[in-house]
């Protein structure tokens, strides 16, 4: 391809050049578990587990969720 030719809309160089302000939001998921005051206490517990291994999970989810988020707001739409 020369540099003339306009590029493939899913190609991976138009991908890689995606510079949407929601990617910042993937910063969520890894900056909330490195705050030690949310998971430095035993209670509450639930189903009897104490706080830090059900929260290790809710990151889970809240990973799962944020990048779901970000994929939907930012993947490019057909004109149908």
């Amino acid at each position: 391809m020369t540099a003339s030719e306009p590029e493939e809309p899913g190609s991976a160089s138009s991908r890689a050049k995606d510079r949407s302000p929601w990617n910042w939001l993937l910063f969520v998921p890894i900056a909330v578990p490195l705050i030690p005051v949310f998971f430095n206490a035993d209670s509450p517990r639930v189903f009897g587990f104490p706080r830090f291994y059900w929260l290790q999970l809710a990151y889970i989810l809240l990973g799962v969720a944020t990048t779901t988020l970000v994929y939907q707001l930012t993947k490019k739409r057909g004109d149908r």
